[in-house]
């Protein structure tokens, strides 16, 4: 198969699919892999590590495009490559469709085979894909909501850690998956007071038992725990997730009222549409914003900023399917591997996982019928 690595366009994502080891792999198994000029540049990857092991480096976004079988970025198409996308080609990379009809629409539109690294899952409900962004994600949270809340962003000026005298912050978890148990670990090891909510009490049990000791409380979470905790937090934490569907709304525009001025709101839920009604989404180079004296951090991708780390954690984690896709064709390989199966949103025209197609109130055809 011919396997194309853009360069990604999105504002400040440094990242790149693949790592040069990854490529090696691909391409000792007979695949032919061809390297947008600069795609691995902002990850520590130059040109020649690419072709030393082998794969073609084409001068441009198009030419990648236009020759590719399986196209495997990081981030979701923008507007700019719809028209670069052809029918029937293989889209592999975070999707995250639900929360962006345009982009689906596009997809369904060109006929392009959508696998999205954020459904893909194991029979035991596991998100392999997903995991690795999530943990970077999470960890860098706390530290998102430690530094703008400092004064010099114009909010409360509260040292995270506190000091001898005078209290830590107060950071309010909701969401105890992989993004919220990373955040929690960060949050505490940085000195704060954590509040931690779940509506699943084996996670909160299983919370207890990781950071037994530590200056933890845990929450049923609905919303009148919601409520309460939204009134003294320094930093809220969004972390919630619903695989492939939008996320739910957890704070209400007026539920913002309940915060403290001058309070951060972290919503690493936005890549499926943010789990505040005021979220939207940001970037590394304008991260904040502020609505009713609540400053709200939305970077869309978070883990950009840290571009070596995530991508060798993201290679190391899609290479294997990537390998049984091209090996097999995608047809073959999402009839034999479940978890494949569970990527596919969207074949030929059809969408194919039913959170997508429920969050526009679209059609759903299982992949099976779609074939």
């Amino acid at each position: 198969m011919i396997i194309g690595i853009p360069r990604e366009i999105k504002q400040n994502e440094e990242r790149v699919s693949l790592t040069p080891n990854a490529v090696s792999r691909l391409v000792k198994e007979g695949h032919r892999v061809i390297v947008e000029t600069r795609a691995g540049e902002g990850a520590g990857y130059p040109d020649a590590e690419y072709e030393a092991v082998g794969a073609t480096i084409a001068p441009d976004h198009k030419s990648v495009f236009q020759q590719a079988e399986m196209i495997v970025k990081v981030k979701e198409p923008l507007p700019d490559e719809y028209p670069l996308l052809q029918e029937g080609q293989i889209l592999f990379t975070y999707l995250h469709l639900a929360a962006s009809l345009e982009l689906t629409r596009a997809l369904l539109d060109r006929h392009i085979i959508g696998i999205a690294y954020e459904t893909v899952q194991t029979p035991d409900g596991e998100l392999p894909l997903l995991a690795p962004m999530s943990e970077i994600a999470g960890r860098m949270a706390p530290m998102a909501g430690a530094h703008f809340l400092m004064r010099p962003s114009g909010t409360r000026g509260v040292l995270m850690a506190g000091v001898p005298g005078v209290p830590p912050a107060n950071v309010v978890v909701v969401g105890a998956g992989h993004v919220g148990t990373n955040a929690i670990r960060i949050a505490l090891g940085l000195g704060a007071s954590v509040f931690a909510l779940d509506k699943d009490p084996r996670r909160l049990r299983r919370l207890e038992e990781i950071f037994r000791g530590a200056n933890l409380v845990t929450l049923a979470s609905d919303e009148h725990a919601i409520r309460t905790v939204l009134g003294f937090a320094d930093v809220l934490i969004l972390a919630v997730l619903v695989p492939g569907a939008r996320a739910p709304f957890i704070v209400t525009r007026e539920m913002l009222s309940l915060m403290k001025p001058g309070s951060v709101i972290v919503d690493v839920s936005i890549d499926q549409g943010g789990a505040a009604a005021t979220s939207r989404p940001t970037t590394h180079e304008n991260p904040v914003y502020e609505v009713d004296g609540v400053i709200h951090y939305c970077v869309a991708n978070m883990p950009g900023a840290v571009p070596r780390t995530s991508t060798r954690a993201l290679s190391l984690s899609t290479i294997d399917y990537v390998s049984e896709i091209a090996r097999k064709g995608w047809k073959t390989a999402a009839l034999e591997n479940q978890a494949i199966a569970r990527g596919l949103n969207l074949v030929d025209g059809h969408i194919t996982h039913a959170a997508v197609a429920q969050a526009f109130n679209l059609e759903y055809v299982p992949f099976t019928r779609a074939l």
